[in-house]
C-alpha cells in the first residue's frame, strides 16, 4: 500500500482512525485486508489533501453528502480567504524585505499594531494548525476524564457500601479486588491519554495534512 499509493503507514493508520478508509478484516487471523478498492480510496484522499481540502469535507463527499462539485465550491471559499491573508503577509513582509537592522533592533510595535487592524478586519495571520491541535485534544481529555470520573465515582460507591456493613454487606477480598481492577482500567485510560496526547504533540497528525 505505501508503495503503490507513495504514502507511509502511519497515514494509511490515520485515515483508518479517522474513518476515511476501512479495510476489511481476515476472518481467519483478523489481519487488515488490502485491496485495490483500498488503493483507490487512498489515492482519492491523497488528491484531496494535496489540494488542501479539510478531513471534513472529505468525509462528507465520501459520504455522498457533497459531490466533489460541491466540496470543490466549498473549498475555494477557504482557498480565496487564505489568498487575501496570503497578500496581506506577502506586502507587509515585502515593506520589511530592505529593512536593515537586526532583528533585536527592528521596532515591532507600530506593524503589531497595522496587523491587530487587519485582523480585525477580518486577516488571519496566525498558524492554523495551532488550533486544529488544540481542538484535537478537546476529545481525549473529554472522555479520559469522563472515564476518570465514572471509575472514582464506582469506588467509592464500593468503598460506602463496604462502610454501611462491613461484617454482613460486600466482603473485603472482593472490595479489595474490585478496586484494583477499577483503579487497573484508571491507569488504564490514563496511559493512553498520554499516549494520545504525546502523538498530537509530536506533530503525527501534521504529518498525515502532508496527503
Amino acid at each position: 500500500m505505501e508503495a503503490l499509493v507513495g504514502i507511509t503507514k502511519k497515514n494509511i493508520r490515520f485515515y483508518e482512525a479517522e474513518g476515511l478508509l476501512t479495510p476489511r478484516r481476515n476472518s481467519e487471523n483478523g489481519y487488515r485486508d488490502y485491496g485495490e478498492a483500498e488503493v483507490a480510496v487512498l489515492r482519492r484522499i491523497k488528491l484531496m489533501r494535496k489540494l488542501g481540502v479539510p478531513l471534513e469535507e472529505i468525509r462528507k463527499m465520501q459520504g455522498g453528502v457533497h459531490t466533489v462539485g460541491d466540496g470543490m465550491r466549498r473549498h475555494m471559499v477557504t482557498l480565496e480567504r487564505d489568498l487575501e491573508n496570503l497578500e496581506q503577509a506577502i506586502r507587509l513582509c515585502g515593506g520589511l524585505t530592505d529593512c536593515p537592522q537586526r532583528l533585536e533592533d527592528l521596532d515591532a510595535q507600530d506593524l503589531l499594531i497595522k496587523m491587530e487592524t487587519l485582523e480585525q478586519e477580518g486577516t488571519t495571520f496566525q498558524n492554523k494548525q495551532r488550533s486544529d491541535i488544540r481542538i484535537r485534544y478537546v476529545a481525549p481529555l473529554a472522555i479520559a476524564g469522563s472515564m476518570t470520573a465514572l471509575m472514582a465515582g464506582l469506588m467509592g460507591l464500593l468503598v460506602w457500601v463496604f462502610l454501611q456493613n462491613p461484617v454482613n454487606g460486600l466482603p473485603l477480598p472482593l472490595l479489595l479486588i474490585s478496586l484494583a481492577l477499577l483503579a487497573l482500567v484508571t491507569g488504564g485510560v490514563l496511559a493512553a491519554l498520554f499516549q494520545r496526547l504525546r502523538e498530537i504533540g509530536k506533530g503525527e497528525i501534521d504529518d498525515a495534512k502532508n496527503y
